[in-house]
């Protein structure tokens, strides 16, 4: 009985394979077919996507399409008016064209002789532009000549600086020059002055202490009647001898005064305000320079070097007391000798 049960169960065996077989075979086309439908799906929602997004393009360009639309219209109804306007203007300006017309036909003769008047202006204008380019050249000339004059200038005014500075050092050279010349002047001058002390102190010892001859600040004076009569140039004897005295003392102070000190002796003729005149001595003028020459060519006889002696009139120029008295006339008349520098 074994045996026989085994037997029957052999063909079960057989069958299960194939069954197997089957189901896989079902398994791999459910599979496939669920793949085509996945696939299907994705390019089905591609399609999707993309028409909305046409879609929504399309909407925009529709939205921009109106936008044109209305600003096409405003624009056309701003062309109508402007074309409105245009033809409002257009049959002014026909008028207006018309009315010129008519009266450039009116002036039409009138311009036949404008037109004369108009080729002189042209002449003119033709003139005055010649005229223009030659003062434009003359003005670039001028301009050269100006940058030519500046350089120089230029120049000048650094040889000008070179010349002040050379100047600052000269005048302050001259300054300190001055400065040790007045020094020296000075010197002199207080040497001279103590000669002419000595001089007329000696002159006073001579002469004596009379009235007609006298001091009088830097001048020894010697009234005229001292040594000339009235209205004459000759030296009296009294004059005389006193100019001898005179030209001792000069010879004596020539040999103590130091060489380096250049003096003379001025003398000085002097008249009272009478005009003179005469065959001799046609004025006052005459008669003062008569005088002093006569006292240095008497002095110059003595002994005293000609060149410490200087003679010179003046008349009644500088008188030394004013008014027409005798005392004033006499005070005036006068040989005046001074010491000094030449």
């Amino acid at each position: 009985m074994a045996m026989t049960r085994t037997r029957r169960r052999e063909p079960r065996s057989d069958f299960w394979p194939g069954f197997v077989d089957a189901m896989a075979t079902l398994l791999l086309v459910i599979i496939f077919l669920l793949s085509v439908f996945m696939l299907a799906q994705f390019y089905l929602t591609q399609e999707i996507t993309g028409r909305d997004t046409a879609l929504t393009r399309l909407q925009s360009q529709i939205a921009e399409l109106t936008e044109l639309l209305a600003m096409e219209r405003a624009g056309r109804r701003s062309a109508e008016d402007d074309l409105a306007f245009l033809q409002e203007s257009l049959s002014s300006a026909e008028a207006e064209q018309a009315r010129l017309q008519a009266l450039i036909d009116e002036e039409s003769e009138t311009a036949a002789g404008a037109g004369a008047a108009i080729s002189e202006l042209e002449d003119q204008l033709e003139d005055e532009q010649r005229l223009s380019r030659r003062a434009m050249a003359q003005v670039e000339l001028l301009n050269q000549q100006i940058s030519a004059l500046r350089r120089q200038i230029a120049v000048l005014e650094s040889a000008l600086e070179t010349a002040e500075d050379r100047d600052r050092e000269s005048q302050t050279r001259i300054a300190d020059l001055g400065r040790r010349l007045n020094v020296a002047l000075a010197q002199r001058v207080q040497e001279l002055s103590r000669y002419r002390s000595d001089f007329f102190g000696r002159l006073r010892e001579i002469l004596g202490q009379r009235a007609d001859i006298r001091v009088v600040g830097d001048r020894f004076v010697f009234q005229s009647e001292v040594l000339f009569a009235t209205a004459s140039d000759e030296i009296n004897q009294a004059g005389q001898a006193e100019l001898e005295n005179l030209a001792l003392a000069i010879i004596e102070l020539q040999q103590e005064i130091p060489e380096e000190i250049d003096w003379v002796i001025r003398v000085d003729g002097h008249t009272d305000a009478r005009p003179i005149s005469g065959p001799r001595f046609q004025s006052n003028w005459d008669l003062s320079a008569a005088r002093a020459i006569a006292v240095v060519r008497f002095l110059v006889d003595r002994g005293v070097s000609a060149d410490r002696l200087v003679a010179a009139g003046f008349a009644d120029n500088r008188p030394l007391q004013d008014g027409d008295t005798e005392e004033a006339y006499r005070v005036n008349r006068r040989i005046e000798f001074k010491l000094t520098e030449r």
